[in-house]
C-alpha cells in the first residue's frame, strides 16, 4: 500500500486560511482576505464567500455591454433570482468597505472603484 504524502495529510486535516477562500478576489493583499474572512464569519448578515460572490457578480454585471445596462436598469431582470442580483451585491461591498479597517477598506474600494469605471 503506498503511503500518503505529506502534503496530502496536510491538506486533509481540515486547516482553512484566508488562502483557501472560495472565490478569490483581484486585488487584494493577504491581510484584506484575512480581514474578509474574519467579517464573513463572524457577522450574521454574510456567509462564507458572499463578499467574493458580490464583487464576481459586480463584475460580470460591469462587463455588459452598455445597451444591456440600460435595459437591466429599465425592466425588472428576471435572472436577479436565480442568478443573484448585482445590485444588492453591490449594496453588500458597501457594507463591507464600512465594516472593514481603513487599509482594508481602502483597498476593497480600490477594485470597486475599477469595476465602476468599466
Amino acid at each position: 500500500m503506498p503511503r500518503r504524502r505529506p502534503r496530502q495529510v496536510r491538506k486533509s486535516a481540515g486547516r482553512r486560511g484566508p488562502h483557501d477562500l472560495q472565490p478569490a478576489i483581484d486585488g487584494l493583499s493577504y491581510r484584506t482576505r484575512y480581514e474578509v474572512h474574519r467579517l464573513e464569519s463572524t457577522r450574521n448578515y454574510l456567509n462564507a464567500g458572499d463578499v467574493g460572490l458580490a464583487v464576481h457578480l459586480w463584475k460580470v454585471h460591469m462587463c455588459r455591454p452598455e445597451r444591456q445596462l440600460w435595459e437591466a436598469a429599465e425592466a425588472d431582470d428576471p435572472h436577479g433570482y436565480c442568478c443573484g442580483d448585482p445590485y444588492a451585491g453591490r449594496a453588500l461591498l458597501d457594507a463591507v468597505v464600512r465594516a472593514l479597517s481603513r487599509r482594508g477598506a481602502r483597498e476593497l474600494r480600490e477594485v470597486i472603484d475599477w469595476l465602476d469605471g468599466l
